[in-house]
């Protein structure tokens, strides 16, 4: 049975859940147990699973790592949150040297069962510094898993099977679909690690998209349908492993791709699906494929710079205009536009 909640509410639930089904979860990061709970995620976990399991911790992200990293050869299941990605910077040498190669390093002998939950957005004027998107950089990391759900039942789904991985697992959320409501199954659910949704289909292009960028997608494609252009939208929901049957039978049947990124352009994950499908497609392409991506520079704090910066529903549907030959409008999309840009549109309902 499921019923309508929150994003954040559905991580929360996840947390739950998981810590009643197993007394090895723990779970901690900074501000894990401080009265608004890490955008609501972590509220009311040390209440009911006591400091033992669920704790805040030192601005040490290197040395907690170490610490969840033997935690997790001993048999527990860490769960490790940074209320903004750009934190855990500070700890890449213990995921990269160990935490992703221990299970290769030792002939598949021992595991490090870690999650690692990362924080992404933009808004609040914080810049280059503090709204990076940087799944690319994970995904680069032989042994990791990378997860980036879009919906609340995914972000619930993706956070139990992240838990109960035997693997170390970078589950990054988008802050500003937190707010966002869907259907959410009451039981514990789990939603398997690299399969991709196809959250809408269509005959004319094939767009490849992941986190708040499928939001945008979505807002794209209802303007895009009134023109008379119907597109089909995959929502990849594990960056790797990367559902690759999904995309390659959703070109093989548009002919047309069109891959949408939060990162910068270059060394992307949409420049890395551009380059599969041209590889294993290419028999099946009308056209080169596309990807609409950040520009290769520092995120800007301006909101003068931050208007042309970040790509939106009105640069989807004109990127699919572009690849059609047509000229379409975006007139409903840029009435829709609220001012500040921490706003993007009339429909959100954002954590602020």
């Amino acid at each position: 049975m499921s019923r309508i909640i929150t994003y954040a509410k559905a991580i929360n639930e996840a947390y739950f859940q998981a810590m009643e089904q197993d007394p090895a979860v723990i779970c901690f990061g900074l501000g894990i147990d401080d009265p608004k709970g890490v955008f609501g995620t972590t509220l009311g976990l040390q209440d009911r699973f006591g400091s033992a399991r669920v704790f805040d911790m030192p601005t040490a992200e290197n040395g907690m790592t170490g610490v969840a990293i033997g935690a997790s050869l001993n048999g527990i299941r860490p769960v490790m949150c940074h209320q903004r990605l750009d934190f855990f910077l500070l700890a890449l040498d213990q995921l990269v040297n160990n935490a992703a190669k221990w299970h290769y390093m030792f002939g598949g002998q021992d595991s490090v069962p870690i999650t690692i939950r990362l924080i992404i957005g933009r808004g609040w004027g914080q810049g280059p510094t503090h709204s990076q998107n940087l799944q690319a950089l994970f995904a680069h990391i032989p042994g990791l898993k990378v997860v980036m759900p879009t919906t609340a039942e995914d972000a619930k789904g993706l956070l139990l099977a992240s838990i109960f991985d035997d693997n170390p697992v970078v589950f990054i959320e988008h802050r500003w679909l937190h707010n966002l409501e869907g259907h959410v199954p009451e039981e514990a659910c789990r939603t398997p690690l690299g399969k991709a949704a196809t959250v809408r289909e269509g005959r004319d292009l094939t767009m490849v998209s992941f986190s708040y960028m499928t939001i945008e997608a979505l807002h794209a494609l209802d303007v895009l349908e009134k023109q008379g252009i119907s597109c089909e939208l995959i929502d990849l929901r594990s960056i790797k492993p990367l559902d690759w049957p999904t995309v390659f039978a959703s070109v093989r049947k548009t002919g047309r791709l069109l891959a949408l990124d939060t990162g910068p352009e270059f060394c992307s994950v949409a420049a890395e699906v551009v380059a599969r499908v041209g590889m294993e497609c290419f028999d099946a392409l009308r056209q080169a494929p596309q990807r609409l991506a950040l520009p290769d520079v520092p995120t800007p704090s301006s909101p003068s710079l931050k208007k042309v910066f970040y790509q939106r529903s009105e640069d989807i549907v004109q990127a699919v205009g572009g690849m059609l030959g047509r000229e379409l409008s975006v007139a409903e999309l840029e009435q829709q536009r609220t001012w500040p840009l921490d706003v993007p549109g009339e429909w959100f309902r954002g954590p602020f």
